[in-house]
This record gives structure tokens, sequence and C-alpha cells, in this order.
């Protein structure tokens, strides 16, 4: 393996936060992201999905992702039905299993997202009438 030098990759031995990320952006109705780590082999995002926000049911071909939440609840639907995760509790969503996160709550929801590989062009939307 090359070793990584200055200014490639995800800043290696840089400190990320919210303030300081990687990149910011807004995705769905009002949700915000926050990368911190952006490699092709690993994505490790922060999100914060405010009350009554989802994303559309998709799957990844190749990603493994794990969602830990941080502050609120929330709710997957996947093909088996809906799965409740708390705060300071994470799910993990292998390749292929269609899926969507959802905060029906009335409270923000926050939590770390990490794809391993990264999702960059791995994700397929599915049509309500496909699910």
């Amino acid at each position: 393996m090359k070793p990584v030098g200055p200014g490639e990759g995800s800043s290696p031995g840089k400190v990320v936060s919210r303030e300081h990320p990687l990149k910011h952006y807004v995705w769905g109705a009002g949700c915000d992201g926050w990368n911190m780590v952006d490699q092709p082999g690993l994505s490790v995002k922060l999100e914060k999905m405010p009350p009554h926000t989802s994303e559309e049911m998709h799957y990844h071909g190749k990603a493994r992702q794990f969602f830990f939440i941080l502050k609120g609840v929330a709710t997957f639907e996947t093909p088996a039905g809906r799965i409740e995760v708390m705060a300071q509790q994470g799910l993990e969503i292998p390749p292929l299993l269609r899926h969507r996160i959802i905060n029906d709550t009335e409270e923000d929801l926050e939590f770390i997202l990490s794809s391993q590989p990264s999702t960059a062009g791995d994700r397929v939307n599915i049509s309500n009438e496909n699910i």
C-alpha cells in the first residue's frame, strides 16, 4: 500500500468536528451532514435530521453501513418491518438490504454513519411502487 501524502485523502492527523468538517452538505428536507472521513474504502459522517423527516427507500450494492444514534430515536424501515433504535444504540445495514431512516419524533435526530466502502456511486433509490 502506498503511503498517503500531504493533501491526499481525508487529511490524516487533522482533527475534524461539526464546526470543522471535511465538508458540510444539506440533503432531504433540511437535513444536515458533515463528512468526517471521506475515503473510497471508508466514509464516516455525522448527520442531523429535523423532526418528521425521512430519506428515500434505497440500497447499496457494496457498502455495509453502521448507524450509531447519538441523540433522538431513529426508525428504520426494511423489508422485514420497522426497527426503532434509541440514543446510544446502533444498527448495521448489510449490502443490498433495502432501507431508509425516519425521524418521526418531535426532536432532532443525530447519528454517526459509517460506510465501508464509501457509498459514493453505490446508492440505488427505490420508488414507492417497488417497495
